[in-house]
């Protein structure tokens, strides 16, 4: 007999006939914290309007430097806007074709934000060889204003939302966006201090060099975490094998076999698992009790569990 036992949702099983299976809880939804959404709404609104304040500073200053880091910051808005529209689409309800609901959006959002910071990085890289083969003129009075008010933008707007509920990986994402946008408002006043100081140009494509490199281990970490969860990955630090020696140490529970365990989104995980029972064992009950270790234990939110017969679980294939 096969029962979906809902424990978390007080769903009455259904029998299909062969082996027993335990669903620990439907709700695969993970909360959209309302929160980091007006965090986020708050930060493009000022990275927006700055990034114009900034254009317009350097066509009227005629500094190059500016109009660059006015493009810099208006990819920075899109790549926010791009999360807040991830954050409308993952509250969306499940549906019978998405079941398990619509969040990772956030983390096709999160990978889409990590991969334009590596984009940006190369273009910053790009832009640094050219300059230094041909300098510039940069008026260091107007950059060094624009990039002090820049940087008071940048500040406010990581420190909203580093405020927010950092598991959220597209939150994460728009806050080192946010942080390469500081990093480079530092870079600029330094530049423009220098160039005041010992009228050499160059000081500017040096700098821009430093924040890509500070920028680019960030970004690649976040494209890396993105992917693994997309891969279907066990979490970061979890042991399969040592969660499989666990549920077999269980009373009632004779093997243990095909465990597969990947993250949801976020540091939400799901697993599969077989198991036999022991003589003498309700195989209705195993199932919750199964599920329940791997929740409590292993902060496993949702497990199907299916009973064997035993010596019956499948070879893997």
């Amino acid at each position: 007999m096969t029962q979906h036992d809902d424990s978390n949702d007080g769903h009455e099983g259904h029998d299909h006939g062969n082996g027993a299976e335990d669903h620990a809880g439907h709700n695969h939804a993970v909360e959209v914290t309302a929160g980091n959404e007006r965090r986020m709404r708050f930060v493009f609104l000022m990275t927006f309007g700055y990034a114009i304040v900034q254009a317009i500073g350097g066509l009227l200053s005629g500094s190059l430097a500016l109009v660059a880091d006015a493009g810099h910051m208006v990819s920075d808005a899109a790549a926010l806007l791009l999360a807040l529209i991830a954050y409308r689409v993952a509250r969306r309800a499940a549906t019978p074709e998405v079941s398990y609901g619509f969040h990772r959006v956030r983390v096709l959002a999160a990978l889409a934000n990590g991969a334009s910071l590596l984009i940006l990085v190369a273009w910053i890289t790009y832009e640094a060889i050219r300059r230094f083969q041909d300098p510039v003129e940069v008026l260091a009075g107007p950059m060094l204003v624009v990039a002090a008010i820049g940087l008071l933008v940048n500040i406010a707007g990581f420190l909203i939302l580093r405020a927010g509920q950092q598991n959220d990986a597209n939150l994460r994402g728009a806050m080192l966006h946010v942080l390469g946008d500081l990093l480079g408002s530092v870079g600029a006043i330094g530049a423009a201090i220098g160039i005041m100081l010992t009228g050499w140009t160059v000081l500017d494509p040096i700098l821009s060099v430093l924040v890509a490199v500070l920028v680019v281990r960030s970004a690649w970490s976040l494209v890396a975490e993105s992917i693994f969860v997309l891969m279907q990955a066990a979490p970061h630090g979890m042991n399969t094998k040592a969660v499989m020696d666990d549920l077999a140490s269980l009373p009632g529970v004779g093997e243990v076999g095909h465990l597969h365990v990947w993250t949801l989104t976020d540091n939400r995980a799901v697993a599969t698992v077989h198991v036999t029972p022991t003589p003498g064992i309700d195989t209705l009950a195993l199932p919750r009790q199964v599920a329940a270790r791997l929740a409590d234990k292993h902060n496993i939110i949702h497990a199907t569990v299916e009973v064997n017969a035993p010596g019956a679980i499948p070879s893997e294939p």
